[in-house]
């Protein structure tokens, strides 16, 4: 018996719809599973402001939205441009006393430039890199930690991530934390805390008078738990 056109009508209808549904919800999975990395750039401004350095220093970092699956994996350094913005000042970058501060572990850990050779040892004293005036200096920087040694080949490689967000959702005391973070109400925050020696060039000018000898800035960042709504091609806040 044939099935009347009106009820075909229908059955197809629903059959769109469901696999509408579907499809938009797998989306919204997708979507849903992005996390954001922030550096906050006002909080440096401020800073070197303060420090009479807003003509003579400028710090940038190139960050980027990760999967929450592909954090762990794809964030393992940080990729930061310095920027000498004078006539007749030198800066030196001085990597060994410099650290990484990650809040919801309290740690400070080593930072570790990473050098375009083969790394063989963590353990020797790292070169200040100088920046002469008028150029910038472009680098990838790491945490210490998270360096691995490959037994065959005997070099160290970046194995582990930077902000271990798996570590926080099976940490029984950071559970509470870890759910804020998913829920959006709490972001993980870490900075690097940035030492510069700065120089004047010029004969006769002692060091200090013009700029600080030393300079530490604090560059925070934010990893921000993004709602599946920054996608929509009306939210600017995407």
């Amino acid at each position: 018996m044939a099935v009347p056109s009106g009820d075909q009508n229908l059955i197809v209808l629903t059959i769109y719809i469901l696999g509408v549904y579907y499809t938009f919800n797998r989306m919204i999975e997708s979507i849903d599973d992005m996390v954001m990395l922030n550096f906050q750039k006002d909080i440096v401004d401020k800073q070197l402001k303060e420090q009479n350095l807003q003509d003579t220093v400028g710090i940038s970092f190139k960050t980027s939205n990760y999967g929450l699956d592909k954090i762990e994996t794809d964030l393992k350094e940080l990729s930061m441009s310095i920027e000498n913005k004078s006539e007749s000042i030198a800066i030196y970058v001085d990597w060994d006393n410099s650290s990484f501060v990650v809040e919801h572990t309290q740690q400070s850990r080593r930072v570790i430039r990473k050098s375009p050779d083969l790394t063989r040892d963590l353990a020797i004293p790292q070169v200040p890199t100088i920046i002469a005036p008028k150029k910038t200096i472009s680098e990838n920087v790491t945490a210490e930690d998270v360096f691995q040694r490959d037994k065959e080949l005997g070099i160290y490689k970046p194995a582990s991530p930077l902000i271990n967000v798996a570590a926080i959702k099976k940490n029984d005391k950071q559970k509470q934390l870890y759910k804020d973070f998913i829920d959006g109400k709490k972001d993980l925050e870490f900075s690097l805390q940035l030492v510069l020696r700065i120089s004047e060039m010029r004969v006769g000018i002692a060091p200090g008078i013009n700029v600080p000898p030393v300079s530490i800035i604090n560059c925070p960042f934010t990893i921000t738990k993004l709602s599946w709504t920054y996608a929509l091609p009306w939210n600017k806040k995407k």
